[in-house]
């Protein structure tokens, strides 16, 4: 089968592809606000049929959440599952878009032409990428090159509370020779990029309680103890002078990188003092034996996400507070054990809580690190389909964030999974004025091309 002929009714068929997107992008599918479930159904059932209308045999599955929608096609080459997911984001605050972000249309930029809308980048953008390079291939040559299952979700971003229980149920139907997610995006916006690293999440939350209602600074201050100068201080030791986080045994099962990795990272050109400099700082502030890069993608981190405690309005109130909270997060990489973490961390913290205070604890999100291998053939396959489509060589990379769906598609369905994506570091995702642009929509469809035709053969 030509190649050519698909990348060029892809090229032809560009106009009529981003109306299809924009069409989806006005649906309002938020999946973390009930009042917007029937726009989620609208969602599905408007994949199913866009699916159908290409010989896919698809279906929308209920959960106790947003639906899921599952199809098949036939195809001669390798069994592969594609995942996306069709929900969105909120819009707040609505005041800070510079259009309804769910009347999505085409801007000119000073960079070039942007899809503007909620929904545009994370994920529905990306996720179409794939759809239209079916679409194409099989109105050229009447049939895929590949055997797909396609897996699309719809609670993505509120947390996936039924994906788990879905593929233990079906794990049968869904299970392929490899997984294809695309929820990613090019490094530094240029470069091409497989992700065979991504970050685990372990999220905590603390209140530390002195006294037993707020007190007059005056009359109890220096005799009774302030829970925040107890959390503070307890923050404050999270890590020594070197950027070393603190925590008993937490660099257990963090992986030293091999020398062809570091090399190849380091072939990247990563500009630090420019990413930071985007975001009004300068010096990156891990731990300093590492490689700015290795700090994003291959060590862990301690965040302080929150902190408050006593009188924070306008004004001013000498009250001696009887609570102080905080929120942290772990980024967790290789084989480190979330659970195992949880336990040190909060062990290390009660530690330090004097006599006269007590200490609560709120769990939240725990995943362990996803670390793909790219032995299967797919990998460098896909690799050189990416080096032919853009300037810039594809390379290996790892990713600083967490897509729990990688690593449950290696321990619930035991296979690997390739994340592929076309996102870029101005996308907004989860902001106002999200976007995604043209250039990247259009490349996205023909590098998918690209990777089902190398794969096939």
């Amino acid at each position: 089968m030509s190649l050519d002929a698909v990348l060029a009714r892809i090229d032809s068929d560009l106009p009529a592809a981003t109306d299809r997107l924009l069409e989806l992008l006005r649906i309002q599918s938020i999946s973390t606000d009930p009042a917007y479930k029937a726009e989620c159904d609208k969602a599905a059932d408007w994949l199913v049929a866009d699916l159908r209308s290409i010989g896919v045999s698809a279906e929308k599955r209920p959960t106790p959440g947003h639906p899921m929608v599952v199809g098949h096609v036939d195809g001669p080459g390798p069994h592969v599952l594609f995942y996306g997911h069709y929900d969105v984001q909120p819009v707040d605050p609505l005041n800070l878009w510079d259009r309804d972000p769910f009347d999505p249309a085409i801007e000119e930029t000073p960079k070039g032409k942007v899809i503007r809308g909620r929904g545009a980048s994370d994920d529905k953008g990306q996720l179409m990428t794939f759809i239209e390079a079916c679409r194409a291939y099989k109105a050229e040559h009447g049939a895929l090159p590949c055997k797909i299952t396609f897996f699309l979700e719809g609670e993505e971003e509120s947390g996936s509370p039924s994906l788990v229980p879905f593929m233990k149920e079906n794990a049968e139907e869904l299970k392929a020779e490899i997984a294809l997610i695309c929820d990613t995006g090019l490094f530094q916006s240029k470069t091409p990029a497989i992700m065979t690293m991504l970050r685990g999440l372990l999220g905590e939350e603390l209140t530390i309680t002195g006294p037993d209602k707020d007190l007059h600074s005056g009359m109890y201050g220096g005799i009774a103890m302030n829970p925040a100068r107890v959390l503070t201080k307890i923050l404050g030791g999270l890590f020594d002078e070197n950027g070393v986080i603190q925590v008993p045994e937490l660099y257990e099962g963090v992986p030293e990188l091999s020398d062809e990795l570091k090399a190849q990272w380091e072939g990247l050109g990563f500009d630090a003092e420019g990413f930071l400099g985007d975001v009004g700082l300068s010096i990156p502030a891990g731990e300093r034996s590492v490689s700015p890069l290795e700090m994003i993608w291959a060590r862990p981190t301690a965040e302080i996400n929150g902190i408050w405690s006593g009188y924070t309005g306008d004004g001013f109130k000498t009250v001696l507070p009887s609570e102080a909270h905080a929120k942290i997060s772990f980024r967790l990489v290789g084989t480190q054990d979330p659970e195992a973490i949880r336990k040190n961390f909060r062990a290390w913290v009660e530690a330090q809580i004097p006599a006269d205070c007590k200490i609560a604890w709120k769990d939240h999100s725990c995943s362990p690190a996803s670390q793909m291998s790219t032995e299967h053939p797919g990998f460098e396959a896909a690799r050189k389909a990416l080096s032919d489509e853009w300037p810039d060589p594809a390379a290996y990379a790892g990713c600083g964030g967490s897509i729990p769906i990688a690593g449950y598609f290696k321990t619930i369905l035991d296979m690997d999974a390739m994340l592929v994506g076309w996102g870029k570091d101005d996308d907004q995702i989860h902001s106002p004025n999200e976007k995604y642009d043209l250039e990247s929509y259009h490349k996205g469809i023909r590098s998918w091309a690209r990777i089902l035709d190398a794969m096939s053969a």
